[in-house]
């Protein structure tokens, strides 16, 4: 019987083999979402099935050694092969090294397949709906269907049999086939339902599938953990750690409460599904799922919304009324429903670019490098308009050169006002209020001027866009208010070098405008030169000419009074003014003075450079 066992476990490994390479082609030939997740599934299926029948085989050969060792002691003496040594059982030891190492580094392994297939899948699925190639729908949904049938028999029949014998090295494999019968019908339903006009058919049954991995996965590591602290019973069997209770679930749903106990008696070490509470539980399992149901469905009567929302009540998908914060009483699901909305939240969305997380981390933005995915809008220029229309009177290609293009990045932040509107008068309300403040700013960028814009019409342009959204709001009825609408980031488009050719104009401006006021205030500063030096010039004249007005009253009024002088002492006067003359024309010349001795006179010289004040200010005072 246990070769026997050992000849299913290659089957099964065989059929697994063969269908996971032949699943794996249709699937690339198909392009089918489903058949790939179908396809990893098949091969941790492949995975299983070599261990558990490499396992099995490690059994068996330990199962003839001790048949072998039996015979040899019963025909030679049993003194002869009475030891303790382990090197005497090479096939036991090998069984209990590859228990004790391989098994956990191989459940490992699967963790980290099933983990790293269900991230994979998850996110290659995300990217696309469906890709099933046309004209490959009826072949792939046929070779599937075939995969599902085989696989079904196979590990029906292998099941079946590891139940009978209770042998649990066959029973992993046995249930990954039937899992993938299953999966494998499953994967047909997908592609059919595509080719029936359900697009997404495929996709919703890929994503169910990366689910199901991850389900896996995470049974895994709790059985690995779990396996640390589960008790070891002397002469007890283990349970392989590679074998999964979901796969066995999914593929047997009516061995639910079997596999429930299993797992339990094998935890615990002792034999709980034998006791009163889990026979109670089995017993009564359909009152306790009515009662579970029945308190689940009067949960849904009542309802708390929270502060700061509201929520719309639908009975029977017919809107009855809004419903403010509080608690509140309506019949059960899927009677009356409701949805809330968060109508005291300032929501936001945005005009003309995608928001980036990483250009918004940005401390400097610069018009040259781009740093968000922008869309450009249609500007005009006043100046050139102004000057094509004089230039070129009616010619297109003149007025076409008057507009550009211009980004501009607008955060537009509402608040919904009327939740029965938001809802009901619209679909889509969200998508609508974004495309309406589109327009809005589409029409209203086309008809201003690109230099105002850049400059000090922002705040103008801001509240105009505002109140131009607000009024498309009020016609859609969205039940709506515009809080705020900002322009932020306007530059010319990065694209093509535009911003930089701006930049360059733009200096090229302000560096005439520089040179115009340094022009400006040269001249202001050479006028005022050229009037402070003319001041100065007509003073100095003026004050000279005072000074010889003033020196000629002098000599005037010195003459008159040196007549007086010379009349009252005719020598001396002469004398002293010939003296005086003499000293000022020899003030600068070396002086000899040549006396004589015989003479009475006293003479009397003076050596210092400059005759001291106290002797010049003298005060006379008349005698009385």
């Amino acid at each position: 019987m246990e070769r026997n066992l050992q000849k299913n476990g290659l089957v099964n490994l065989a059929v697994a083999l063969v269908i996971f390479f032949a699943g794996f082609g249709v699937t690339v030939f198909a392009g089918s979402l489903a058949g790939q997740a179908a396809a990893v599934f098949l091969g941790l299926g492949v995975l299983v099935a070599f261990i558990s029948w490499f396992q099995m085989r490690l059994e068996e050969n330990e199962r003839l050694e001790k048949l072998e060792l039996d015979e040899l002691a019963r025909s030679r003496g049993a003194s002869l092969f009475e030891t303790k040594d382990g090197g005497s059982f090479p096939s036991q030891n090998a069984r209990r090294q590859f228990e004790k190492f391989f098994v956990p580094g191989f459940a490992v392994l699967l963790l980290l397949l099933e983990t790293g297939g269900a991230w994979l899948l998850w996110h290659w699925t995300g990217k696309t709906t469906t890709a099933i190639k046309p004209g490959s729908v009826t072949a792939s949904l046929s070779l599937f269907a075939i995969f599902a049938l085989l696989l079904f028999l196979i590990g029906r029949f292998s099941v079946t049999i590891a139940r009978l014998e209770n042998h649990r090295l066959l029973r992993p494999g046995a249930s990954f086939l039937l899992a993938g019968a299953y999966i494998c019908a499953l994967t047909a339903l997908g592609i059919a339902g595509v080719e029936a006009k359900f697009p997404q058919a495929d996709f919703w049954v890929a994503r169910g599938l990366c689910v199901l991995l991850g389900v896996m996965a995470v049974e895994n590591l709790l059985t690995l953990l779990l396996e640390i602290y589960r008790p070891r019973i002397k002469g007890k069997i283990a349970r392989p750690l590679y074998e999964s209770r979901v796969v066995g679930i999914f593929a047997q749903p009516e061995s639910l409460f079997t596999t429930a106990a299993q797992t339990l008696d094998y935890q615990f070490g002792f034999k709980v599904s034998e006791t009163w509470f889990f026979k109670a539980a089995q017993k009564n399992l359909a009152a306790l799922l009515l009662v579970q149901f029945a308190a689940l469905i009067l949960s849904t009567t009542v309802v708390f919304v929270d502060a700061g929302e509201q929520a719309v009540l639908e009975h029977f998908g017919k809107p009855m009324a809004a419903l403010g914060p509080g608690a509140h009483f309506k019949l059960p699901w899927p009677a009356d429903k409701i949805y809330r909305f968060r109508t005291e939240q300032i929501q936001s969305f945005a005009v003309g670019y995608t928001p980036d997380a990483q250009s918004e981390a940005a401390n400097t933005v610069l018009w040259t490098i781009p740093h968000a995915k922008e869309e450009n809008f249609l500007v005009a220029n006043r100046a050139l308009v102004t000057s094509a229309t004089a230039s070129a009177g009616t010619n297109d290609t003149a007025r076409a050169q008057a507009v550009g293009f211009i980004t501009v990045s607008i955060p537009v932040q509402f608040q919904i006002t009327n939740v029965m509107n938001w809802v009901y008068k619209n679909s889509e309300p969200d998508a609508l209020l974004k495309d309406l403040a589109t327009r809005e700013v589409i029409h209203y960028l086309a008809g201003v001027d690109l230099n105002e814009v850049l400059s000090q019409g922002r705040l103008q342009a801001a509240d105009a866009l505002r109140e131009r959204i607000q009024n498309s709001a009020n016609a859609r009825s969205l039940g709506a208010k515009i809080i705020f609408v900002g322009l932020q980031d306007i530059h010319p488009p990065t694209a093509s070098k535009v911003a930089e050719t701006y930049e360059n104009v733009v200096g090229a401006e302000q560096t005439k405008l520089a040179k115009i006021l340094d022009a400006e205030a040269a001249a202001i500063r050479t006028n005022a030169l050229a009037d402070a030096q003319a001041f100065t010039v007509t003073n100095v004249a003026d004050a000279n000419r005072i000074r010889q007005v003033t020196s000629a009253f002098a000599r005037a009024a010195l003459f008159t009074n040196q007549i007086p002088a010379f009349a009252a002492a005719p020598s001396v006067y002469p004398q002293r003014l010939y003296l005086k003359s003499f000293a000022a024309a020899t003030r600068n010349a070396r002086k000899y003075v040549l006396l004589v001795t015989n003479t009475q006179d006293v003479i009397i010289f003076d050596l210092e450079d400059k005759i001291r004040d106290d002797l010049l200010n003298l005060s006379i005072t008349n005698s009385p």
